[in-house]
């Protein structure tokens, strides 16, 4: 029965209590980051979170004040200099308990405690979550705007998209006329080829014209030669004649 029990003594005395807590606090805002059991760290809350809370305002007093609990000067230097800065805007919620399951020896809980605003990881996922929920969430009276900013931001995009493709076909013609002025030359050399390939037909025809010309050379040789032998002939025809008669 816990009647009237305020605060966890821990099975330890009070003396032994407070130095136990004020070494894990010292330990705590060092290194940011101690592994413990679930009981422990919820006792160290409520011992740590006030002093954190002090250092914001540093002054003389709240220093000393601070050392008397902590009785570690380099843990206060560290919580004056490096973490009050980082939880000026916070106002209280400084650490995070995150369970770890239990402890294989006496199956005790453990946890990690840590500084809220020194896990990165968790501070980007916040981040990206605060953003998709701003864009995400849209209200009833808002509905015609964002309906009518999407389908200006549509019109806008499509005239820039028809703009571009103008542009696109204006940069393509000069192109196309260059290419139908280069179909004509194209076909003038198609026409050229056939006729040289007719001179080309038309070579070996000359070559052979150039061989019937000594042939018809020897035939007007042979033609006088022909006429000689009619007229020898004829000539040796006639004494016989002559001889007839």
């Amino acid at each position: 029965m816990r009647h009237r029990k305020k605060l966890n003594h821990l099975g330890r005395t009070s003396s032994h209590r407070k130095a136990m807590l004020a070494n894990m606090a010292s330990s705590l805002i060092l290194h940011k980051r101690i592994t413990t059991t679930v009981a422990k760290a919820k006792a160290l809350r409520i011992y740590v979170e006030p002093l954190i809370t002090k250092s914001k305002d540093d002054s003389t007093h709240s220093r000393r004040m601070v050392f008397g609990y902590l009785k570690n000067k380099y843990a206060v230097s560290e919580l004056f200099r490096e973490v009050s800065p980082k939880v000026a805007d916070r106002p209280g919620g400084y650490t995070r308990i995150l369970r770890t399951g239990n402890r294989l020896g006496d199956n005790a809980e453990m946890c990690i405690i840590e500084l809220v605003d020194y896990n990165e990881n968790m501070l980007e996922a916040q981040k990206d979550k605060k953003t998709t929920a701003k864009r995400s969430r849209r209200g009833r009276r808002g509905k015609g705007t964002a309906s009518a900013a999407a389908t200006t931001g549509d019109a806008k995009k499509a005239g820039t998209d028809k703009e571009a493709a103008a542009e696109n076909v204006t940069e393509e013609t000069p192109a196309a006329e260059e290419k139908k002025k280069e179909a004509p030359v194209a076909e003038e050399k198609k026409e050229e080829a056939p006729v040289a390939e007719e001179k080309k037909e038309e070579a070996p025809a000359a070559e052979e014209k150039k061989k019937e010309a000594p042939a018809a050379e020897e035939k007007k040789e042979e033609a006088p030669a022909a006429a000689e032998k009619k007229s020898k002939s004829e000539d040796e025809e006639k004494p016989s004649d002559e001889k007839k008669s």
